[in-house]
């Protein structure tokens, strides 16, 4: 399969010639071996002005660490993660184009995906072109999995009204968010996706061949990459997500709670492609990825979470199945404090913690969460640019291509 980067430079960067471009873009960018900027300067091309999003240019700054803008040789470097997360009208003075090229991890709590709404904003309030340049879902394009975002107001981290898995590439999910007017001002925004060659929805990411580039310093596999949906929950709790160690995402546990009790509950749900083992661990500062983790330098007990067979996992349903486990066999005395501040802002809404708190089944919490998503299921399928063709044809049939491989599409009003 090819990335939407690489079919742009196969066309040689033609739609960006002539134009002073600005470019959305991270460490992630990669067009086989080589990042997509070095192979634009390679072309005769570079971007008048570089947007970067969470973790920065290279990827490599903590989560929630805000940088200060800097160059990148001599071309300026605009961070949008702190006080400004969207591009300025001083920033874009002669853009003719906006370009966004970052790999997402398929989640709505992953804050890339906002930093691309909010480019969007800035293109459509400038009459500016906003380009998105595709890139495969890691999760696949069929699971969808999690609350709506409902009943709490927009963040940073929860900006669009979608599940936490939304089963979309980041150009379709832009089609969405202006079609679905998720944020205002976008109906007059000139949006194009150049589309992936090859990519069919029921991959996950080993199945597209391409080697898997660490999105963010905790995101470093793929392994948890996958759980991260689910897992990543953890974060807005008193429970440790694994941060501090080799496996970030793929370790959840308490200090003090019996591993082996909680590995056999988690077992006994019989989750699809998962295996529970009790560990067990020691979170400690990692300079750049972890600096001040949970329990650092605490023993915690807990599990390590086995992928047995990657297809088969239910991200979000493994990790409503790992939080319900770790509530319930905290000590009852901190029991209220287990939930943090935030944690509904991940959740999407209160529904998830409540039913938690009240003693509900992960199986029924996860069925009660699936039954929601048939309305965004049928809202997402307009947007939709790929099916399950094989790769020679594959594509979604009734989406305008013109000539360049760029889809472009109308909005469809809100509904």
């Amino acid at each position: 399969m090819k990335t939407g980067a690489e079919v742009l430079a196969e066309q040689n960067f033609l739609p960006l010639r002539g134009k002073n471009f600005a470019l959305v873009t991270n460490h992630s960018a990669m067009v086989g071996e080589v990042h997509l900027l070095d192979l634009m300067k390679s072309k005769g091309l570079q971007p008048a002005v570089i947007f970067t999003p969470e973790h920065g240019l290279k990827g490599t700054a903590e989560d929630g660490v805000h940088l200060a803008d800097d160059s990148s040789d001599g071309i300026p470097v605009i961070s949008l993660y702190g006080a400004v997360k969207q591009p300025r009208q001083e920033d874009l003075k002669g853009i003719d184009l906006i370009v966004f090229d970052i790999q997402d991890a398929g989640v709505r709590f992953y804050t890339y995906i906002s930093t691309m709404g909010l480019a969007m904003q800035a293109a459509a309030r400038d009459g500016i072109p906003f380009m998105v340049l595709d890139r495969a879902n890691p999760l696949g394009g069929d699971y969808v999995g999690g609350f709506l975002r409902d009943g709490i107001p927009a963040s940073f981290t929860s900006l669009y009204p979608i599940p936490i898995a939304h089963g979309m590439t980041v150009g379709e999910l832009a089609g969405m968010i202006k079609g679905e007017a998720m944020l205002p001002g976008l109906a007059q925004l000139d949006l194009k996706v150049v589309r992936m060659q090859g990519w069919q929805r029921a991959m996950r990411w080993p199945d597209t061949g391409l080697s898997w580039v660490a999105t963010s310093p905790n995101l470093a596999s793929f392994e948890s990459v996958l759980l991260y949906p689910g897992t990543g929950l953890l974060e807005g709790t008193s429970a440790s997500e694994g941060r501090g160690s080799t496996l970030p995402f793929q370790l959840a546990g308490w200090p003090g709670i019996d591993p082996l009790a909680l590995a056999a509950r988690l077992n006994g749900e019989q989750l699809r492609g998962i295996r529970f083992e009790p560990v067990q661990f020691t979170p400690v500062r990692i300079p750049g990825v972890s600096s001040v983790p949970k329990y650092r330098d605490r023993e915690v007990n807990g599990v390590r979470i086995d992928i047995t067979d990657y297809s088969k996992v239910l991200p979000v349903e493994t990790g409503i199945a790992v939080l319900s486990a770790l509530h319930a066999l905290v000590p009852e005395p901190v029991r209220p404090s287990f939930f943090r501040a935030g944690f509904d802002d991940m959740a999407g809404s209160a529904e998830l913690r409540k039913a938690v708190e009240q003693g509900e089944s992960a199986a029924g919490i996860s069925a009660r969460c699936n039954g929601e998503l048939s309305r965004f299921l049928a809202l997402r399928e307009a947007y939709l640019l790929y099916g399950d063709e094989p790769a020679s044809t594959a594509g979604a049939a009734g989406k305008a291509t013109d000539a360049s491989g760029l889809a472009q599409k109308e909005g469809h009003p809100s509904r």
